[in-house]
């Protein structure tokens, strides 16, 4: 089969329900600067990367496993002319050997999977970030608490519940991005419009029928009650 989100995101430049203008208000809200070294672990296509260096000056060394974004990430990067800013590398984070301390921004948007979940993610986040410097999370929560009858909550919490997963760990939270509805329809029906179209060009393709099935009950999903109830906000901690 075709991996997933490599089809479902063919027409994304930012892989995430947020938006350039948002990315801009990360980078103020982070003081970043020419002396700033960030780590962005799962970059993706590096379009983030891309709009802080650029906006900022910043070096960003990107940390990606998937192949297919890995290749697109280089020629965007290249097409910026920002190749002494970024470096990408093609890498599992989990499995990578990440430098402790030495990074100013230790960033996922998105991602915290790497290491099984938000949970698992922030300790490493924390140890790659000097003291002083800040630990960068995009993650879902749920704007409602206790969810409806029915409906599995995924592993994610409320707002205030996951500001406490920032806290547990030490981490001081100092600001959060949240997503608006304009930012998650953006994401999600890029999805929808990709998958169409993969779908009507490649009809008698053998996994055909399980990305049709995945993609409806995904769309379906969101249309009845992700949109109401789930969140997402990139969160900004300082690491003490």
């Amino acid at each position: 089969m075709p991996w997933y989100y490599a089809v479902a995101e063919r027409d994304h430049e930012i892989q995430n329900p947020t938006s350039p203008a948002k990315l801009r208000l990360l980078g103020e809200r982070l003081r970043l600067g020419p002396s700033s070294h960030v780590l962005d672990v799962a970059c993706g296509k590096c379009v983030p990367a891309i709009i802080l260096a650029r906006e900022f000056g910043c070096a960003i060394t990107g940390i990606e496993r998937a192949s297919e974004f890995v290749a697109e990430a280089r020629e965007r990067v290249a097409a910026s002319g920002l190749e002494e800013r970024i470096e990408i590398v093609h890498a599992d984070a989990s499995a990578a050997e990440i430098e402790a301390a030495r990074y100013d921004v230790a960033m996922c948007l998105g991602a915290s999977f790497v290491w099984g979940d938000l949970n698992g993610t922030l300790p490493h986040l924390r140890r790659a970030a000097r003291s002083g410097g800040h630990v960068v999370v995009g993650e879902p929560y749920w704007r409602r608490w206790p969810l409806p009858d029915g409906l599995a909550d995924e592993g994610y919490v409320s707002l205030h519940d996951t500001v406490d997963r920032f806290r547990t760990v030490g981490l001081v939270m100092e600001t959060l991005i949240d997503s608006s509805l304009d930012d998650w329809d953006r994401y999600q029906t890029l999805h929808w419009r990709a998958l169409e179209e993969w779908l009507a060009a490649h009809a008698d393709d053998p996994d055909a029928p399980e990305i049709r099935r995945r993609h409806e009950a995904d769309r379906d999903a969101y249309l009845l009650w992700q949109r109401d109830l789930l969140g997402w906000a990139i969160f900004v901690t300082r690491n003490p």
